[in-house]
């Protein structure tokens, strides 16, 4: 018997599903349409706003009015007017009963689940009213007939159906993908030494910053040997922890301007204090250095 056997709505810039009708066909035919009712969803936005997909045994056939599409699977001896007919009716009971508002903000699949009762209602009647009695079934003719619909074959969407469920193979480049060895007590430390060396030199810039800029214009130099480390502090944690290109020649750079910037900073700390910020930089330079990269080739196996 010539039917209609399942209707959707769904949204046609990212193929988010918003209604269906509920059906239960165990089929393996049938189901094997749905998935391809599916893969031409996503993929709405390359065709006109009417299409076809013809099967030995069913047919899928879609009409898009904006950024909504109604999609129908019938059998493939259903008149195709009749199934546009269908989706114009879908069309019009959908538009009275949500707003665009509502349709942009849906972000779950199925929002509309409700609308299956109006689904159901009309695809009863369509399925138990014959061709005669249809109104617009005129009108719809008329329009096939001088914009008939794209036409596909559901052979065709066997590729699409596989790459949704990911047996398409895809073969990327051979580049290679780099992670930094595991974390080491030591390097945990040298981190928090850093950051704490970092904040004292945060600290005694932003207060000899005030001051310099209220009276001693002259102590602008020490403001900046101050906040120079702070940010070269920052640079060595983020070595530590990522890999970077050039990171052996950074890591020299960081060092040498924590140790300049300490040494001109040389009255307003004393000795012990640019050795401890010294100390801390060198141990940190050494953790960047001696943390190795851990090459992973691309997993061609899965």
């Amino acid at each position: 018997m010539s039917m209609i056997l399942f209707a959707c709505v769904v949204r046609v810039r990212d193929g988010l599903p918003l209604s269906a009708s509920t059906d239960f066909h165990l089929n393996q035919d049938f189901l094997e349409c749905r998935k391809r009712l599916k893969a031409l969803s996503l993929i709405l936005t390359q065709y006109p706003d009417r299409g076809t997909a013809k099967g030995r045994d069913f047919s899928i056939h879609f009409h898009s009015s904006g950024d909504i599409a109604f999609m129908v699977i019938c059998s493939s001896s259903y008149p195709t007017a009749m199934a546009f007919c269908f989706l114009e009716e879908l069309q019009w009971e959908f538009a009275a009963s949500y707003d665009t508002t509502s349709i942009s903000l849906a972000s779950r699949p199925y929002a509309f689940l409700e609308f299956d009762n109006v689904i159901q209602k009309v695809k009863y009647h369509f399925n138990y009213t014959s061709c005669s009695q249809m109104n617009s079934l005129e009108k719809i003719q008329e329009e096939l007939k001088f914009h008939p619909p794209v036409l596909l074959k559901l052979e065709d969407t066997e590729l699409m159906n596989g790459m949704i469920n990911g047996h398409t193979q895809v073969h990327v480049g051979s580049a290679p993908t780099y992670r930094m060895q595991p974390v080491t007590p030591l390097g945990i430390l040298s981190l928090v030494l850093n950051i704490m060396c970092g904040a004292l030199n945060l600290i005694r810039g932003i207060h000899l910053a005030e001051y310099s800029f209220q009276e001693d214009h002259e102590g602008i130099g020490n403001v900046i040997a101050f906040l120079l480390p702070f940010v070269a502090c920052i640079f060595q944690c983020y070595l530590y922890l990522f890999h970077s290109s050039a990171r052996k020649m950074k890591a020299f750079v960081l060092f040498f301007s924590i140790c300049l910037c300490n040494v001109y900073l040389y009255g307003l700390r004393n000795i012990w204090q640019i050795l401890f910020h010294i100390g801390v930089a060198s141990l940190s330079s050494y953790q960047i250095l001696t943390r190795q990269l851990m090459e992973k080739q691309p997993d061609s196996g899965v």
